[in-house]
């Protein structure tokens, strides 16, 4: 009995062992690209003005922190409203295009239209239209988020197993129940896909909003730090609030996947094998 015991437990190491290098992968790129990074400014005397050096960047979050976590604070709010907007919006509306073809019918090219419509065409007319900035911005940023919630969500709905789809029928199923009990299920894959990709788009809606707004004073987000520090030459600060920028995307992306996991892990396939 040891022997398979033993055998088994050093499967298991070795498969621990492969999934943390296969975690750390990613550090290990990172740290090799801001060596090189930083080696290359250093030994070429790059000027700062031009592209600073990853040291630099990080002595700038530190000597700004200040600034930039309050900027930080503002786009990650209109960040969020506008992803819990996006969702719940995006949900009804799917709703209603699967309760009645004549309304996808109707309605749905109107998604299309507002996908297609770059929002920086669009964005001066909503702030001129909302007087106030905090709503005009979640506003253009939910428009960006808006459509992958809706076509995924409308898609999950309607791929329901047709045999279960029968069964409810034969059983004489409500609506509500078909809706509750089959579509709902079976189009959370589809919707949760839909969340991740609306949670990175939340962020670009914000992002492009703020430029477009172009507003200044103390509640301005990290977009308007880019643009003060383009226009001062601070391109220290310019990387440093890109850097912030970054991370709260990827935040915002591992968040969702968590999610995803936690509502799927139990029973679908997609992330039980994983």
């Amino acid at each position: 009995m040891s022997a398979p015991l033993n055998a088994q437990a050093q499967v298991a190491g070795q498969a621990t062992a492969g999934s943390f290098w296969q975690r750390s992968l990613p550090l290990w790129v990172a740290a090799v690209l801001l060596g090189s990074w930083q080696a290359w400014t250093t030994m070429a005397e790059v000027p700062a003005y031009l592209v600073p050096s990853p040291w630099l960047i990080a002595q700038t979050l530190v000597s700004d922190a200040p600034l930039l976590l309050g900027a930080l604070w503002v786009t990650v709010k209109i960040t969020t409203l506008a992803f819990a907007c996006s969702a719940v919006l995006g949900v009804l509306i799917a709703f209603a295009f699967v309760q009645s073809r004549w309304v996808e019918a109707a309605l749905f090219p109107y998604a299309v239209l507002l996908q297609v419509t770059p929002i920086v065409a669009i964005a001066p007319l909503i702030i001129i239209w909302i007087k106030d900035p905090t709503a005009a911005l979640v506003v253009c940023a939910t428009l960006v988020a808006l459509f992958p919630v809706i076509s995924n969500t409308t898609l999950g709905l309607r791929s329901v197993n047709p045999g279960l789809a029968a069964y409810f029928t034969l059983q004489g199923a409500t609506r509500w129940q078909t809706l509750s009990r089959l579509q709902v299920p079976s189009a959370l894959p589809y919707f949760m896909g839909g969340l991740r990709i609306s949670g990175g788009l939340s962020l670009i809606g914000a992002v492009v909003a703020e430029f477009v707004a172009g507003t200044g004073g103390t509640g301005t987000g990290l977009a308007y730090q880019i643009l003060q520090s383009g226009y001062q030459l601070n391109i220290p600060r310019l990387f440093a609030a890109l850097v912030l920028i970054s991370l709260t995307g990827v935040a915002m992306y591992w968040l969702l996947a968590a999610l995803t996991r936690w509502v799927l892990g139990g029973w679908h396939e997609s992330e039980r094998s994983v």
